[in-house]
């Protein structure tokens, strides 16, 4: 199993650093308020060079964790009207209206564009595990143009420890929040929810996104209690058509193989510096649990079966392993219902930043063709500003062959 590196950001903790105490002390007594001052100005500038986005970007606004929600209400089923009420089902053909309970969450970071970064707990009630999930919904979700529409969802897993945190989630750093805004903006991107929860039980070991006999369900805390939990508290497709997953390293691992076990529930993955067999050393040799849990085993069988179609986009960058493994795959198992292609980043590493350019070189306006967009009202305007959400194509794009990577470098 390959290390990620470079993707944790740990930011500094206040308590600790000296430089935001107030200054050196003399005679025993702090300086009085230079922060303050120096606070003030910052603000000004920031405020007079792009206003309050640029000043949350200077990070001088103090309401990370607060309490937050999602959508100008972040209503439920039982909150609509009464031709709804109960259903699930909005008013539009495939839309489920949040089914509650809502989650309780926090703020954990802001984008420039104003959008949030939130974080709730969640109590995984067929799972029995209990972990924190990040939420990123783009400006979209809160217009009023979508307030009947339903996003696509892409659940994004880490690699690494993948627990307490998931480095997705904990922060914008790595650009995943901002490549979407930026995709969406050039119409290349859907405006996907990012749903970014723990993908290991603790930090000493690695549960291959899955239900190891006698230990933590993970299979299962990702594969049901986090898409429950996203629709109890979001606007989401009925279809498996809205549904994809994300993940590098051992994250994305557990991604690919989710869609290749579940393709009823999920249509595509981006798969990043993926590990190709389960590997954890929890399995004990337990074969039979092993190939349920195989992405190649599991690929045999969706063929055999004929369907439902999936589609597997792998990501390896020029300066780490793997390629001859995700090629070997594409050349065995591209056939029927398993459609494959690789982008591969040119001096792309191990980590998430190399993974987030790959996405902007092309996979996301790949997995955008392939998942449903959210649609506007029949009342809204069709002025500038509705195009990004629903520019890019509703129908799956061509699969590439087994041996026909698409270069970054284009």
């Amino acid at each position: 199993m390959q290390q990620d590196q470079q993707l944790d950001h740990p930011q500094s903790d206040p308590q600790s650093d000296p430089r935001s105490d107030g200054g050196p002390s003399t005679g025993g007594r702090r300086r009085k308020h230079p922060r303050r001052r120096l606070i003030g100005g910052a603000l000004a500038l920031a405020l007079t060079a792009g206003g309050g986005a640029a000043a949350y970007g200077f990070g001088l606004f103090s309401d990370i964790g607060d309490p937050m929600s999602f959508g100008r209400v972040q209503e439920t089923a039982s909150d609509v009207t009464d031709a709804h009420a109960g259903t699930g089902t909005g008013a539009v053909d495939g839309v489920r209206l949040p089914t509650g309970p809502r989650a309780v969450f926090e703020r954990s970071s802001r984008l420039p564009d104003g959008t949030e970064i939130g974080k709730t707990t969640l109590v995984g009630k067929k799972s029995g595990f209990t972990g924190d999930v990040w939420v990123w919904a783009p400006k979209e979700y809160n217009d009023p143009r979508y307030d009947k529409s339903a996003f696509p969802v892409l659940i994004a897993l880490p690699g690494g420890r993948g627990y307490p945190t998931n480095y997705w989630g904990t922060g914008p750093g790595l650009g995943l929040q901002q490549a979407v805004i930026d995709g969406v903006k050039s119409g290349k991107s859907l405006p996907f929810l990012l749903v970014m929860p723990v993908i290991n039980a603790d930090t000493k070991h690695h549960f291959d996104g899955s239900d190891i006999p006698g230990e933590p369900k993970m299979g299962t805390w990702m594969a049901d209690d986090v898409p429950d939990f996203v629709k109890a508290n979001f606007r989401t497709f009925t279809s498996r058509d809205g549904w994809a997953f994300m993940g590098s390293s051992s994250g994305g691992f557990g991604a690919f193989k989710h869609v290749l076990k579940y393709p009823d529930r999920f249509k595509a993955v981006i798969a990043s510096g993926v590990d190709f067999v389960p590997d954890s050393p929890l399995w004990k040799g337990d074969v039979k649990a092993m190939d349920e849990n195989n992405p190649e085993k599991l690929a045999e069988k969706l063929i055999k079966a004929g369907g439902p179609d999936v589609y597997i986009n792998f990501q390896i960058g020029t300066k780490e392993s793997g390629r001859d493994r995700a090629e070997k795959f594409m050349r065995d198992y591209t056939k029927g219902p398993v459609h494959t292609r690789l982008q591969v980043i040119q001096d792309g590493e191990h980590n998430g930043k190399s993974y987030v350019r790959g996405m902007r070189e092309g996979s996301l306006e790949w997995i955008s063709k392939v998942l449903l967009p959210p649609t506007p009202g029949p009342s809204a305007s069709t002025g500038p500003g509705t195009g990004p959400a629903t520019a890019p194509a509703t129908t799956p794009a061509a699969p590439a062959t087994a041996l026909a990577p698409v270069s970054a470098a284009r």
